[in-house]
């Protein structure tokens, strides 16, 4: 069995965990459609992986995305898969000094974002005759890194919609699915410095796993060690902070 895509939509796709993605469905045969703001990005991937093409997005951007659920198809074709990755990650010591909008970033790219991209596109993906959103959260959502409490914050509020959309649309030809990642060594951690992307599990061994648990029909899907803290918050969350 095989991910039953046959055309997909994935923001943040010009790297890191989308990028991965993006190139191991397109091995599988579905069209792959990658957005983001790095024009270069997107092009350099739909360059080196042919069935993957390139959609430049600011996801922060409401009206563009409207346009977007627009565009897309009619560009493209119809989408019968959303795959919500864009997200962005910083440390925050709220002991010290912090400006009041020291959280827009990340809420605005890892939350708001994310949530008006699945409206934007659920009217098309309910048109579908079977269609799916995989929401990318993190084994943080679980369990709380104290160092990014607006990270892991805004992930566990994804979850959370996650699981309510879920509800919604059990009666609809649209799934909803959460892929919980550990950290994983991506472009995501460069804030951090030179050693930023040796955090985490390589990239090729999330893909892995990943699509394995995406190809045989899971909904919750936890890869790696975001298994355990999935199941261990308590004892995860005194370990990860100790």
């Amino acid at each position: 069995m095989t991910f039953p895509s046959k055309r997909c939509f994935i923001t943040g796709g010009g790297s890191g965990i989308g990028r991965g993605l993006a190139v191991a469905l397109a091995r599988q045969g579905t069209r792959v459609i990658i957005a983001g703001r790095r024009v270069e990005a997107l092009q350099e991937v739909c360059k080196a992986n042919p069935g993957i093409e390139a959609y430049p997005l600011d996801i922060t951007d409401r009206s563009a995305l409207g346009r977007a659920a627009k565009e897309v198809p009619d560009k493209f074709g119809a989408v019968d898969c959303l795959i919500n990755n864009a997200g962005v990650q910083r440390m925050h010591d709220l002991t010290k000094s912090t400006p009041v909008d020291f959280c827009d970033l990340e809420i605005d790219t890892n939350l708001r974002s994310l949530l008006s991209c699945t409206a934007a596109f659920l009217p098309h993906l309910l048109a579908q005759p079977s269609a799916r959103i995989v929401n990318v959260t993190s084994g943080l959502a679980h369990v709380p890194y104290a160092v990014m409490p607006v990270y892991c914050a805004t992930k566990a509020a994804l979850r959370s919609f996650t699981l309510s959309l879920r509800h919604q649309l059990r009666t609809t030809s649209v799934r909803v699915i959460e892929l919980s990642p550990p950290a994983v060594s991506t472009e995501l951690h460069d804030y951090m410095g030179p050693k930023g992307r040796e955090i985490g599990i390589p990239l090729e061994e999330f893909v892995r796993e990943a699509m394995e648990a995406l190809n045989s029909g899971s909904e919750e899907i936890h890869v790696a060690s975001a298994k355990n803290l999935f199941a261990n918050p308590v004892e995860s969350f005194a370990r990860l902070n100790g």
